[in-house]
């Protein structure tokens, strides 16, 4: 959840979230569309899709238990090496590099003040020498902490070479796709019915997230399952 939506907007859904899907089982067994409708107001609505593929996959190839090695982790869908280290960092507190963009702003303030386009490949050796073998979690949580609170006044994360602005919602195809999904979740609708709604942009979303398996057409009408 906190992929790309700040901690703030989090918090309540995470609570609502986890009453509604407290098990991997929970969550590999609900209807998709039961996953979405609890996701709605987070935005990047594939993160629901990938969170309920993972507790599939999960469920089927692990037995119900999370996999706790790096490899594995990123075999499951919508696991990158940034959150693949999160949860082993995290949830059990095993010492693996991990960067992200608090990490990011740490190290360039600290290491590179009068340097720009800084690249991971440049602070990774120094994450590394500086990780607390023993207990990384509270370690990581104090730089997350003080990278954003460095973010209030400079945001030194934008000297990364990897930075990049997250564009406006309003008026974006991200908006727009919510929009869609929004009201398929509502109820089914056909594509004529929803460029009636939301105008133009609609058939080339349908395609998209048809492909992305968030919604299926169903005689002539998109659902959600």
């Amino acid at each position: 959840m906190l992929q790309q939506t700040q901690a703030p907007r989090v918090v309540a859904k995470y609570t609502s979230f986890l009453k509604k899907f407290p098990t991997t089982q929970s969550l590999a067994t609900a209807r998709l569309s039961d996953v979405l409708r609890e996701w709605q107001g987070l935005g990047y609505n594939r993160r629901a899709l990938y969170l309920k593929q993972c507790a599939e996959k999960i469920e089927r190839d692990f037995g119900g238990k999370f996999p706790r090695d790096h490899k594995t982790l990123l075999s499951l869908p919508g696991i990158g090496p940034a959150t693949a280290g999160d949860l082993l960092a995290f949830a059990w507190n095993i010492p693996v590099v991990v960067i992200e963009t608090n990490i990011r702003s740490v190290f360039i303030h600290f290491f590179f003040k009068n340097k720009d386009s800084v690249s991971d490949a440049d602070i990774l050796p120094l994450i590394q020498k500086t990780l607390d073998e023993q207990n990384p979690r509270d370690w990581y949580s104090a730089l997350f902490d003080y990278g954003a609170h460095l973010k209030e006044s400079g945001n030194p994360n934008k000297k990364s070479k990897h930075y990049t602005k997250q564009s406006p919602l309003k008026g974006s195809n991200r908006e727009k796709r919510s929009q869609m999904l929004k009201l398929i979740l509502q109820q089914p609708q056909t594509e004529k019915e929803l460029e009636k709604i939301l105008g133009y942009g609609v058939s080339k979303n349908l395609e998209t997230m048809q492909k992305e398996g968030l919604i299926k057409k169903v005689r002539g009408k998109f659902i959600i399952l």
